[in-house]
């Protein structure tokens, strides 16, 4: 067997009212200036000033980088790597979801390695470990303040860039669900289908482990339980809470079982349309699956039963097709839309589409290998 590794933060806080706990880990780990990397949206509710007003009292003080677009960009990064350079922070906070934590960790690579972001696309092309990042999460879905996975946009070539590298892994997370509560219904369907599609993912990869299997299968079982009613009622702190366990444990799971094709395309709609992933991936997710079906029909029968289906006495191919169903029920319980020509997707676009996907770093682990055509009719099936 095989050596395995297992990436994750060396510390993880959990639970409502962590955030303050947290300041007093960074006071401790010696740092005294930060590069806070967020986006303007956070600035604009008050949260951003309410953190760097809890540092404050603890004597860090910081500087904010606001620049980051919802799907970041290579210039987002070469802007705040600009800022940081003129400064004399000593580590980054990431404060936000998917979108800041990728911004910062293509911050925090290039301070550490030089070069340029375009330069880590891949696997582990980084030499040395990034600048001190702690991640501050504020959206349940995509875990990204747990992973080694950065995506950028590289905007000349209209691709996001899929950057799997151990050494963009932060050193201290923060999931604190009161952080949580004032997302908006269609980021908090948009950001669980995101963590139900990373469990899906990572439990059918041809690198799974029983380490990612039940981190995998649990977090099925959390989306399905709670994330209907963390859309309906943002200020159900059990659904928040729960749902923030479910994507930390998806996390987990795709951190080191990988992904699949579903997020090799939704990168690219992503990429060429700048749409947002999480309800690129929750379209793309039924019929990656219903391809995969040909060789993991016995794994996802058992993503059904972690959905809450009864699958006694359904073969594999019966119990896969009910996993399919009841995806495509919690993603139209909760708004997710029906396809792609809904966001504006075109079937013209698709053969450039599939070229890239046929590259992206997150497609090495799906169970079947597609081709060029079977790419493209996915893509036309999720229409």
């Amino acid at each position: 067997m095989a050596a395995y590794k297992f990436f994750m933060p060396a510390v993880n806080l959990m639970g409502e009212g962590c955030l303050k706990e947290a300041v007093a880990d960074i006071k401790s780990l010696g740092f005294s200036k930060a590069l806070i990397v967020t986006d303007k949206p956070l600035v604009e509710i008050g949260l951003v000033s309410k953190v760097v007003e809890d540092l404050g009292a603890a004597d860090i003080t910081s500087l904010v980088f606001d620049g980051t677009q919802p799907n970041p960009t290579v210039g987002n990064v070469d802007a705040g790597l600009e800022m940081l350079k003129a400064s004399d922070c000593d580590f980054i906070i990431s404060l936000g979801g998917g979108s800041p934590h990728d911004c910062a960790k293509g911050i925090a690579l290039v301070a550490a390695n030089g070069g340029s972001i375009k330069d880590y696309e891949g696997v582990d092309q980084s030499a040395k470990p990034q600048m001190p990042l702690v991640a501050i999460n504020t959206t349940a879905g995509t875990a990204s303040e747990i992973t080694r996975f950065c995506i950028i946009t590289d905007e000349e070539r209209h691709v996001k860039m899929a950057i799997v590298d151990k050494n963009t892994t932060p050193i201290l997370s923060v999931n604190d669900p009161a952080l949580m509560k004032d997302m908006p219904k269609s980021l908090t369907a948009a950001t669980g289908m995101d963590a139900l599609t990373h469990a899906v993912e990572a439990y059918v990869s041809i690198i799974a482990t029983p380490v990612t299997d039940a981190s995998a299968l649990m977090a099925i079982e959390l989306v399905e339980k709670y994330l209907r009613a963390a859309v309906a009622d943002g200020d159900n702190m059990q659904a928040r809470e729960k749902m923030a366990y479910a994507q930390l444990l998806a996390g987990m799971a795709f951190n080191n079982a990988s992904l699949g094709y579903v997020h090799a395309m939704a990168h690219q709609l992503g990429g060429f349309y700048d749409l947002p992933h999480g309800v690129c991936n929750a379209i793309l997710l039924p019929h990656v699956q219903e391809y995969n079906a040909q060789v993991s029909a016995a794994r996802l029968k058992d993503v059904a039963r972690a959905m809450g289906i009864n699958v006694m006495g359904m073969s594999d191919d019966e119990g896969a097709k009910a996993a399919l169903v009841a995806i495509r029920k919690l993603s139209a319980d909760i708004g997710i839309p029906a396809g792609l020509a809904e966001l504006g997707a075109k079937e013209e676009d698709f053969a450039t589409l599939a070229d890239n996907a046929l590259k992206d770093a997150c497609g090495f682990t799906n169970p079947k290998q597609p081709t060029h055509e079977e790419v493209c009719e996915i893509y036309k099936k999720a229409m």
